[in-house]
């Protein structure tokens, strides 16, 4: 991937912002007449952190960060997300997670905060949210997950609790929408299991960690083939890929990792591309078109397609589903988008 350079003709692969902090949640905005906009969190081990929206010129092919569109976030954000909305017929809305689930308007005169919601009914406090995810289907429905082993679907326009249910044995650490009533939740108890809710009593395990108690930490639901769906386990180089079809054993193991994965994103556009990032600076993009549940195990053979070296760790990357061909990568105060 070659840097290019404003007005040599050559559109770059490679853009960078630096921010004053290290950097942690980062997404991309769904809105087609916002494709190069980016949001992005500071990660402080304290109180006060901030959010900043950073969009690319095109022109001369550099990042600008709005100070308007700043904004002030109490502790870090564990993620971020914009409103699912490519079509732009909503209001331009970011949720973020921490210690409650916020959303936030973007208006031309600066960020509003329209809603703060706690999925603890008995107490002003919320037990941490460590993750949530935006239903793509049904954009008024958002799922968080929290340390106190909940999973709680919220009703953002009303800003009521939809459903609460406890997910796990132990902390959750992440969820995902498998479709507009199907979610699925990764935890310290090194299960996968999937919920329908339409009923809610009865869970699914799709997968448990080989090393009991082993958390798993990310959960990716695949958008263009929701038969499948991969995880990372904590301080492990590989990434398990999962068919819901056939619980418990992996259908692949992707393994070219030099060290411990962090993140990894399905393609928005392509039901077999994967990419993954980690703690040995790469990030990995895989074509999964040759796996078959009859090879599960042996897939230790598959290598990536593509590989990207950062200057140091990634701990975040995200796919950006208005334009296919860029993902976003962050590593310690920069934040990174590669044409792929």
């Amino acid at each position: 991937m070659a840097e290019g350079k404003p007005g040599d003709g050559k559109r770059a692969e490679i853009y960078t912002h630096e921010f004053d902090n290290l950097v942690y949640a980062m997404n991309w905005s769904n809105r087609r007449d916002q494709k190069f906009r980016l949001a992005v969190g500071s990660f402080l081990e304290d109180y006060n952190n901030k959010v900043e929206i950073i969009t690319l010129d095109d022109e001369n092919g550099t990042f600008s960060s709005d100070p308007n569109l700043t904004f002030q976030h109490p502790y870090p954000a564990t993620k971020i997300m914009f409103i699912p909305d490519k079509e732009c017929t909503r209001p331009d809305l970011l949720a973020t997670t921490g210690d409650f689930l916020r959303i936030w308007q973007l208006t031309d005169d600066g960020v509003v905060l329209t809603k703060l919601l706690n999925n603890n009914k008995n107490s002003e406090f919320c037990a941490p949210l460590t993750s949530f995810d935006w239903n793509e289907t049904d954009p008024k429905r958002l799922g968080t997950s929290s340390i106190d082993t909940t999973c709680t679907i919220w009703d953002i326009e009303k800003g009521v609790v939809d459903t609460q249910l406890i997910a796990h044995d132990k902390e959750v650490y992440d969820i995902a929408w498998g479709g507009v009533g199907v979610f699925a939740s990764v935890s310290a108890d090194g299960s996968v299991r999937v919920f329908d809710l339409r009923d809610k009593e009865h869970s699914t395990i799709i997968y448990e960690s080989p090393q009991p108690d082993t958390p798993l930490l990310r959960l990716g639901w695949n958008k263009q083939d929701p038969r499948y769906m991969a995880t990372i386990l904590m301080d492990a180089a590989k990434v398990v890929v999962l068919d819901i079809r056939f619980p418990t054993l992996p259908v692949a193991e992707l393994q070219r990792h030099q060290a411990c994965v962090n993140a990894l994103a399905w393609a928005p556009h392509s039901s077999c591309h994967i990419c993954t990032a980690g703690d040995d600076s790469q990030a990995l993009i895989w074509d999964l078109s040759s796996m078959s549940p009859a090879d599960a195990g042996l897939d230790a053979g598959l290598d990536p397609i593509l590989a990207y070296s950062a200057g140091a760790e990634i701990n975040q990357l995200q796919w950006s589903t208005t334009q296919p061909d860029w993902v976003a990568i962050c590593f310690g105060n920069k934040t990174q988008i590669l044409r792929v």
